[in-house]
């Protein structure tokens, strides 16, 4: 059963069970809590397992107004990192990060060093990119995100959960996953809008500027810093592969693990059958 803590003025969602030395996990985009399920309840009888829903996600309540800049990279770490001392969790603590969930704990980690005993990461924001660098099979479709068309296409059509995530798995997701996943992104319009902020802030070709500066410092901070890091690679994969992924085996302390991918990960990134207007069909098409 989720518990709830007031952050900011806002109810963050958050799994609170065992104990002992926290293990903090953290999902990305667009998804919640519910990505552990089968993972965190594996740590409850050693560990205090603590599995929060970013804010606006999951079970955690929504911001107010139009594209709220507290949806940002910066804005998400604020709510987190005002959460995560609020639970008063130790000096030993173990982050299990992936997707977004990793720039965001690579951060907590940067600037709270002296209590994190570990660091567990996957397939996510590690180093600042370049457009060249990002896969091919998404280049088109986040570059849309990034355009005036992207509202249209998230938060009216919802494909990010729709198209993206739900293409994903290597095996196909239940109808009560996918009802799961679903549920915080019913309502059309700023329900949805954490899932279009997030691919508009990854930091491709030094843009958005203030992410960028976060995640090329974390980048920095973690290429030399003592904290053990175990990287979880998969094969194959799509986000932290090439460049990003040479970059980060040079991290001190780092061991590595290859885990299995999805063998064809450039069909998560196309949006068959669905019907685009003329504004964003020409978009597609340059």
């Amino acid at each position: 059963m989720k518990k709830y803590i007031d952050v900011k003025d806002k109810k963050l969602a958050y799994i609170d069970q065992g104990k002992g030395d926290a293990i903090v996990f953290i999902h990305g985009n667009p998804a919640s809590s519910y990505l552990w399920r089968n993972i965190a309840p594996n740590f409850i009888k050693s560990h205090r397992i603590i599995v929060p829903d970013l804010i606006g996600m999951g079970d955690s309540e929504k911001l107010g107004g139009v594209d709220n800049p507290e949806y940002s990279f910066n804005g998400h770490y604020n709510f987190l990192d005002e959460f995560l001392i609020k639970l008063n969790l130790g000096e030993k603590i173990n982050l299990v990060i992936h997707d977004w969930g990793c720039g965001l704990g690579l951060k907590f980690a940067r600037l709270h060093p002296e209590i994190i005993s570990s660091i567990t990461f996957m397939e996510g924001i590690t180093v600042p990119l370049k457009w060249e660098q990002w896969p091919e099979a998404g280049t088109k479709i986040f570059k849309l995100f990034r355009s005036e068309v992207g509202e249209e296409l998230i938060l009216d059509k919802n494909i990010f959960v729709e198209r993206i995530l739900f293409a994903d798995p290597i095996t196909p997701m239940s109808d009560k996953t996918k009802e799961e996943y679903l549920r915080p992104f019913l309502n059309p319009g700023e329900d949805r809008r954490p899932t279009l902020t997030f691919p508009r802030n990854i930091p491709l070709d030094g843009e958005p500027n203030d992410t960028y500066v976060e995640i090329n410092k974390n980048a920095e901070f973690h290429k030399n810093s003592n904290i053990p890091k175990l990287f979880i690679n998969a094969d194959p994969g799509f986000l932290l592969v090439g460049s990003q992924r040479d970059e980060v085996r040079n991290w001190n302390n780092l061991k590595e693990v290859t885990v299995k991918g999805k063998n064809e990960p450039v069909k998560i990134y196309t949006i068959p059958k669905i019907n685009l207007d003329l504004s964003i069909q020409s978009y597609y098409n340059t």
